[in-house]
């Protein structure tokens, strides 16, 4: 079962080879299997699971129309809404929190008849870039298990890589869906801002939080963008447009395609990081694509426009975290104003205290203009900059990482783990359409991602490159080294 691709386990259920029960039953036994090695999920969800899978079986026993998702596990990000059932967002503040409502996101899964198997870790409130600042565990990279998954959505990756599930929902900040998913060796897709709704995904900086599939192939993700990808009503940043259609343009290919490389940003690289991207440029090449240089001399201030304007937006969005209204609240406070900073102080973690502190600071009296309004007008700057690099090239390619995973608590420094984004922050600050696809491996064993990125609205270009540079390498097929007894990968 777990050598199986969505679209498998979907077409075999139809057919009647394999009834929802079963996969569940498969899911659930490999997840136990594994979880103790890995502990990518925060939260399992077995009854929902089996009666969802008894409703798919009695529904296709009867003859009636199944979804375009139908007997397909899945996995979502715990800071996506699924009713009825606790969010945390990894966070000791919401431990008790239950989702009032479904995400947009995930009703429309589930009317495609997939089924969420379970919650799975993440860097608290979506801030980090190796999984390690969740309140509850720390997943490990199905590669190789002394390793980061990489972050914030460490844990629906690991869930992919370790074929636990065939297809997981995460959320996309700077890069939170398409670092680890180069990390795990998996395909991670960010959409165009505005593409996929955000109601129901808990809001860390509402000008870049991007909701989206990671696959273990492209043809997944595309199936998962067909679905999630539609206009909402409860999202006023939600496109007014149709459903693209991408699994049906997958084998467009790339010839005559004129792929962007932004050379004097990628010169930072160096090492097999380095050779690993050259290599996936001659490949591109050998398909039939066009490698020209493109000035994008703004890249080198994404980090700083990132992380100033992304803490200002969490300072905003999690004051409303106060101990009141929903979420833990602390019981030593005996006064009003003790409920607002005990709750608080007990409540969040240290990362995400330094983010509110620092995002508190760039918008506050005298330093508002001096640093908030700056990076709103560099990234106004970086918009137009990159609206002309496609006047010369249709999609843009990009290392997915700097490097290869590293160990877990290798790197204690913060401002180095930030720049784990420098290759994937500009997406969000511009609102483009970005995959991250498995792109070869180091001397260690431990994967590479390649980046292409379209212009807005551009995700049937990507797709169609990312999909012709999957079957010309096969890297995608590849598998992480089998867990043996005693958590030790072989």
């Amino acid at each position: 079962m777990e050598e199986l691709s969505a679209l498998e386990i979907r077409e075999k259920f139809i057919r009647g080879e394999l009834s929802a029960r079963e996969i569940v039953d498969a899911a659930l036994k490999r997840i136990d299997a594994l979880e103790p090695h890995i502990d990518a999920y925060l939260s399992l969800l077995p009854e929902r699971a089996y009666k969802k899978a008894d409703e798919l079986d009695s529904k296709r026993r009867k003859g009636e129309p199944l979804g375009r998702l139908a007997g397909v596990p899945v996995a979502i990000k715990d800071n996506i809404h699924i009713q009825g059932e606790i969010t945390t967002c990894a966070s000791k503040f919401l431990s008790n929190y239950r989702a009032p409502f479904d995400a947009t996101a995930t009703a429309l899964l589930e009317a495609e008849g997939a089924i969420p198997i379970g919650k799975t870790n993440l860097d608290e409130f979506a801030m980090g870039s190796t999984t390690e600042n969740s309140a509850y565990k720390t997943t490990k990279n199905p590669w190789d298990l002394k390793c980061t998954p990489g972050g914030s959505s460490g844990g629906s990756a690991a869930a992919v890589a370790a074929r636990t599930v065939p297809l997981s929902f995460g959320s996309d900040t700077g890069g939170s869906i398409r670092q680890p998913a180069a990390f795990c060796g998996i395909v991670g897709f960010k959409p165009t801002y505005g593409r996929v709704s955000r109601n129901g995904l808990v809001a860390f900086a509402s000008s870049l939080d991007c909701i989206g599939p990671l696959a273990t192939s492209v043809a997944d993700c595309a199936l998962a963008m067909e679905i999630i990808g539609s206009h909402c009503s409860r999202d006023a940043t939600s496109y007014l447009l149709p459903n693209d259609e991408l699994l049906s343009h997958l084998g467009a290919g790339v010839k005559g395609t004129r792929i962007g490389v932004p050379r004097l940003f990628v010169d930072q690289l160096e090492g097999e990081p380095r050779s690993n991207f050259e290599a996936s440029l001659t490949t591109l090449q050998s398909l039939g694509g066009e490698i020209v240089d493109i000035p994008l001399k703004t890249l080198d201030h994404s980090i700083a426009i990132y992380y100033i304007l992304a803490a200002a937006e969490a300072s905003t969005n999690l004051a409303r975290f106060d101990g009141i209204r929903y979420g833990m609240r602390s019981s030593r406070a005996e006064t009003l104003d003790e409920v607002y900073s005990l709750s608080k102080d007990e409540g969040f973690g240290f990362e995400v205290k330094r983010r509110i502190l620092l995002g508190t600071f760039v918008l506050s009296s005298g330093y508002q203009e001096a640093y908030y309004r700056k990076a709103q007008g560099a990234r106004g700057l970086m918009i137009e900059e990159f609206k002309r690099a496609y006047e010369s090239c249709d999609a843009i390619a990009l290392p997915t990482t700097p490097t290869a995973t590293f160990e877990l608590g290798s790197i204690q420094d913060p401002l180095q783990l930030y720049l784990a984004d420098l290759f994937t922050i500009c997406a969000n600050l511009v609102g483009l359409p970005a995959i991250s696809i498995p792109s070869g491996f180091s001397e260690a064993g431990r994967p590479f991602g390649l980046q292409i990125l379209g212009p807005q609205k551009g995700e049937r270009k990507v797709f169609q490159v990312a999909h012709a540079f999957e079957e010309a390498t096969g890297y995608s097929r590849a598998r992480p080294p089998l867990i043996r007894e005693g958590g030790h990968a072989s």
